[in-house]
């Protein structure tokens, strides 16, 4: 699909409604994209970024970016669904917390109810995974759920097209945790070893938070560093 199908999409949507719910990961390359492209449409974008760790803060570096660069863009910090279900079972020795079952459906109602914007926007691609391609191949444009009112614009794109589009239109650069040449999507992933170490490098109080809700994640740094070294 082209561009200009995904102009026509956000077009569409822009008739329907000038308020729409983006959900949006800070740093990635999808979400960063798909801001600039809805933008120039919307006359409120509510992004909604989803934490497994509060108040990191290279990620609110990306967000106080995106609100100063797109007055219309506003955004408000819940937990991630992840969040909620590593809490409820006490996993990786967090703190159990009696906090009932969520997902990105229920979090999105959520959100819709206390803001009262009808329409949500996803960064979901078809190359992202196989149960998000047939996902999005029941929709008639691949695009547009008219009945739950979503929409993902990005849906044909692949992941060298939206780096290409991030560069040429000189957008933030996404965080690349690990191998820079990795164009998949990367999330705070707490026991991922690339995302760890990459916070221990370049945002060590990050890293400190990471360790206070989830102790066992120093562990798994410590475990992994240290056969590394004897490796050597």
């Amino acid at each position: 699909m082209s561009l200009q199908a995904t102009h026509n999409s956000i077009h569409a949507l822009s008739k329907k409604t000038d308020r729409v719910i983006l959900f949006h990961s800070a740093a990635g390359k999808d979400s960063i994209a798909l801001l600039n492209l809805l933008s120039p449409h919307f006359k409120t974008i509510q992004c909604v970024y989803m934490y497994v760790v509060p108040n990191l803060e290279h990620i609110n570096r990306y967000i106080h970016y995106a609100e100063k660069r797109y007055p219309n863009a506003k955004f408000i910090q819940t937990p991630h669904y992840a969040y909620y279900n590593l809490k409820k079972h006490g996993a990786f020795g967090a703190t159990e917390a009696n906090f009932s079952q969520w997902n990105l459906s229920k979090i999105n109602d959520k959100v819709r109810e206390q803001t009262g914007i009808e329409w949500s926007v996803f960064g979901f691609k078809k190359n992202d995974s196989l149960n998000r391609r047939l996902m999005l191949n029941t929709y008639p444009d691949s695009i547009t759920n008219e009945k739950s009112k979503k929409v993902y614009p990005l849906a044909d794109w692949s992941n060298k097209q939206v780096l290409a589009y991030i560069k040429k239109n000189r957008l933030i650069e996404p965080i690349h945790y690990g191998n820079i040449g990795n164009t998949q999507s990367q999330g705070t992933d707490v026991t991922n070893i690339s995302f760890l170490q990459w916070c221990k490098k370049n945002y060590p109080s990050d890293l400190q938070k990471v360790f206070a809700e989830f102790p066992d994640a120093e562990r798994i740094l410590f475990e992994y560093e240290y056969e590394q070294s004897k490796a050597v």
